[in-house]
C-alpha cells in the first residue's frame, strides 16, 4: 500500500530554503560581521536543496493518491520544479567554490578547468546570487501557497485567491 508522505518531506525544504534567501537577501553580514554567514548559508543550502529533492519525488505519488484539481497541481509542481533548481544552482556555485583545489589537482585539461573557473566564478557574483536567491524565495513562497490551497482551500491564505487568479487557475 502506498502512503502519502509528502507532507512529511515538503516543510523543512520549505523553511530552510526561505531562511536562506533571507540570509543571502538581508545584509546580515554589514550588521554582525563576527557570524560565519557562508557556513550557515551552505548548511542551509545544502540540507534544504536535498530536501526539496525529497519533496518532489514524493509529489509524485502525493499526486496520484490524492487526485487535486489538475492546473493547481500542475502549477505547484511547476513551481516547486523551478525553485528547487534555482536553489540547487546555487548550490552548484557554492560547491564549485569549496571543491575549487582538489579539481585543479585532479584536472588534466586547461579548458575544461577554465569552464569549471568561469562557471564558479559567475555562479558566484553577488549580483546573480542574490537574484537566484530572490527568485527562489518567489517560487518556493508561490509554491506553499499553493500546495497550501490544496489542503485548505483558499481561506487559510488571504493572498491565495489573487495569486490563483494571477496564474489563471479557477477552483
Amino acid at each position: 500500500m502506498l502512503y502519502n508522505i509528502h507532507p512529511l518531506f515538503v516543510h523543512f525544504p520549505i523553511a530552510l530554503l526561505f531562511i536562506y534567501s533571507i540570509i543571502k537577501i538581508i545584509p546580515f553580514k554589514k550588521w554582525f560581521p563576527n557570524v560565519s554567514w557562508k557556513h550557515i548559508e551552505r548548511a542551509l543550502l545544502l540540507v534544504g536543496v536535498l530536501g526539496a529533492f525529497a519533496a518532489l519525488m514524493t509529489g509524485e505519488t502525493a499526486e496520484q493518491l490524492t487526485k487535486p484539481n489538475h492546473n493547481l497541481v500542475e502549477a505547484h509542481s511547476f513551481f516547486a520544479t523551478t525553485a528547487t533548481y534555482l536553489y540547487a544552482i546555487l548550490l552548484l556555485g557554492e560547491i564549485l567554490s569549496i571543491s575549487m583545489s582538489w579539481i585543479d589537482l585532479k584536472l588534466k585539461s586547461g579548458k575544461i578547468l577554465k569552464t569549471i573557473v568561469f562557471i564558479k566564478n559567475l555562479l558566484n557574483q553577488p549580483i546573480l546570487s542574490i537574484t537566484l536567491a530572490i527568485l527562489g524565495f518567489i517560487t518556493i513562497s508561490i509554491t506553499g501557497l499553493l500546495g497550501g490551497v490544496m489542503v485548505y482551500g483558499t481561506s487559510a491564505d488571504p493572498v491565495a485567491g489573487l495569486v490563483l487568479r494571477l496564474l489563471g487557475i479557477s477552483l
